[in-house]
């Protein structure tokens, strides 16, 4: 009876083993790309020049950040707009504050946190805003919803900045009482409070540029 000829059994090294050395070379590339950006991100308040979290939102990269659908101004008429809104909370020099402190002004509020890219991108145009701004009635605010008061200190020394900040991350109750009359749903997001303490303008995301914020200023101050 004719013998079926035999084939030649695989090498016991070959295919299994070429598999499991790609997934370990592959397992390792994962490990150290995941090392990699944990060293940028947790570089948050490196050199200006040197800045991950920074140049990802530059080029287009959200990881560092609550993204929006990009940035979107919106303008609210006197008749529209919602009841004053009254907010208030420890700031980051350990100061209470309220809102009534700035009863009358022009008031602009920006929330953000430090590790967010494009507050990092926009600080330097709020702070040139508020400078152009400052003894004219107008009242510079922002909320940080995610550090002690410790990284936003820094965050203000690297940055700049030189408005105070509350620091909302323990209780929430500034953004709370925002959160009844508009949402607050992406970081950064700037509103300005017309004289009553009414929202009458939000930049959703970054605020793109220092002419546009002066802008909404200026038409808030400019109400009668």
């Amino acid at each position: 009876m004719p013998v079926s000829p035999s084939r030649p059994s695989a090498p016991t090294d070959t295919l299994g083993d070429r598999r499991v050395a790609r997934s370990s070379r592959r397992s390792r590339v994962v490990r150290t790309t995941a090392a990699l950006l944990g060293v940028a991100l947790a570089g948050g308040l490196a050199a200006c020049s040197n800045d991950p979290v920074a140049d990802q939102y530059r080029n287009g990269d959200n990881k560092g950040y609550i993204g929006s659908d990009g940035m979107r101004v919106e303008e609210i008429k006197p008749a529209d707009r919602d009841k004053p809104v009254s907010f208030g909370g420890t700031l980051e020099s350990g100061k209470k504050f309220s809102s009534t402190e700035i009863a009358g002004d022009v008031t602009v509020v920006n929330f953000w946190y430090a590790a967010c890219g494009p507050c990092r991108v926009e600080a330097e145009d709020l702070q040139s805003v508020w400078k152009k701004f400052d003894g004219k009635g107008v009242s510079f605010v922002g909320v940080n919803t995610y550090d002690q008061a410790g990284t936003a200190t820094a965050f203000n020394d690297k940055y700049g900045v030189t408005y105070p900040s509350i620091i909302d991350v323990n209780t929430g109750d500034a953004k709370l009482a925002f959160a009844e009359v508009t949402s607050i749903q992406a970081t950064p997001t700037t509103l300005v409070l017309d004289k009553q303490g009414r929202v009458a303008a939000r930049v959703i995301g970054p605020i793109g540029s220092a002419s546009i914020l002066e802008t909404l200023v200026q038409d808030a101050l400019d109400e009668k």
